[in-house]
């Protein structure tokens, strides 16, 4: 029995509730389905199944009854009508715009892209005839100019990685309309809890399962939601044949930690925030993006486009360069150095030269990913013994 969700539900509720496939043996905590295949009654509904003539399962690389639970409850939480799950994040954006692209496209991309996206696109689209143009992304104008004839794609992160730009979404989801294109949005740092891109203009909404819908650090795992046609037929068919599928264990760690998605958002905002306003005070921090400062400029947009609050990831520039940033790094004792984030416990990381380092040095310029600059995921511990950890790191150039 599958329970369907009710369109007057809450995020919050739908994260518990949505996508619940409940077996014969009416357990309460959904099952796990640890199969690669499925048997059939005769060789006539074998032959239905595989030619479609009959719903169900064939084989765990693209239908699972627990990484179907997984997709209903994803895309009820972002207002999709589809969704369809992969091995990674970046598995979700190869299947995106593999699905949906072919030689002699174009895609305009923001230039703060996570740095494995910049290489996908540059280093393998190229290969492919997709060529790409990149913007800034807060630039409207920019996007306005940057579209041509063939361009299908208009790809976007907002808040972006790392210094947490916002993009409008509902200016660039009409200049999609407008020329024929898709409007796709990786929604990893905010999370239906916080954001639904659909809502605003958006096309397609990508994951990072592995981040924030995870919550622990625990699997590797992607998604990407959207209409009936787009995600449910042509990405779907693009991951039956590809098979950058995701397996169900993964599906079910992610399937329950929904049910807490929007609790715990809440409170990697509540603490992102408190570290945010202290860093501003700090003589040796140059600069903080943060959406929910007032300092940052787009702020308003940011309050808008995000009511569910602004955030776990906070960026900062400290005086000194790369000596000064690995400095504090090293001096943290509670953080974890690690690029991952999303995590309950806070994660510290130094982007210039591990998330951003394959890309160019000009490309980091750019985007305004100095030597000097920091990032922190602010996890679920004590805000008051993330800012000591941050103090001890900063060393003397501190407010004691």
């Amino acid at each position: 029995m599958t329970i369907d969700s009710d369109p007057a539900w809450g995020t919050a509720t739908r994260g518990v509730r949505a996508g619940t496939h409940r077996s014969p043996e009416g357990e309460h905590s959904s099952a796990i389905y640890m199969t690669s295949s499925f048997v059939f009654d005769s060789a006539e509904a074998c032959a239905a199944r595989f030619a479609g003539e009959e719903a169900g399962n064939i084989y765990s690389r693209f239908t699972n009854p627990t990484v179907d639970a997984f997709c209903d409850r994803l895309a009820a939480m972002e207002g999709g009508d589809a969704c369809v799950a992969t091995g990674s994040g970046m598995a979700a954006i190869l299947a995106t715009c593999l699905a949906t692209l072919e030689a002699g496209d174009h895609i305009v991309a923001a230039h703060t892209l996570f740095g494995s996206t910049i290489g996908l696109f540059n280093n393998y689209f190229g290969k492919l005839g997709i060529r790409t143009t990149y913007v800034a992304p807060e630039n409207v104008e920019a996007w306005k100019a940057a579209v041509e004839p063939s361009t299908k794609m208009l790809f976007v992160e907002t808040p972006s990685n790392p210094l947490t730009e916002i993009v409008d979404l509902a200016a660039l989801g009409a200049l999609a309309e407008e020329n024929g294109a898709k409007l796709v949005v990786d929604n990893c740092f905010c999370t239906p809890a916080l954001q639904r891109p659909l809502e605003l203009g958006a096309h397609i909404v990508t994951h990072s399962a592995t981040k924030y819908l995870d919550g622990q650090g625990r699997a590797l795992g992607g998604a990407v939601v959207g209409d009936a046609e787009t995600v449910g037929n042509q990405v779907f068919r693009f991951l039956r044949t590809g098979g950058p599928s995701m397996s169900p264990f993964n599906a079910w760690v992610f399937y329950k930690a929904l049910e807490t998605l929007e609790v715990r958002m809440r409170a990697h905002c509540e603490s992102a925030a408190r570290l945010a306003q202290w860093l501003e005070t700090q003589p040796g921090v140059a600069h903080v993006y943060y959406p929910g400062l007032k300092s940052h400029p787009q702020h308003e947009l940011a309050a808008r486009q995000q009511p569910g609050g602004f955030g776990g990831i906070v960026s900062f520039d400290v005086h000194g360069g790369r000596d000064a940033a690995f400095n504090l790094i090293n001096g943290t004792k509670m953080l974890s150095i690690t690029a991952n984030l999303g995590d309950t416990r806070s994660t510290i990381v130094h982007p210039a030269s591990t998330t951003h380092a394959r890309i160019s040095a000009e490309d980091r310029a750019r985007a305004g990913i100095g030597e000097g600059l920091v990032r922190i995921s602010v996890g679920l511990e004590s805000a008051d013994d993330i800012i000591a950890d941050i103090r001890r790191g900063l060393g003397g150039h501190q407010d004691g």
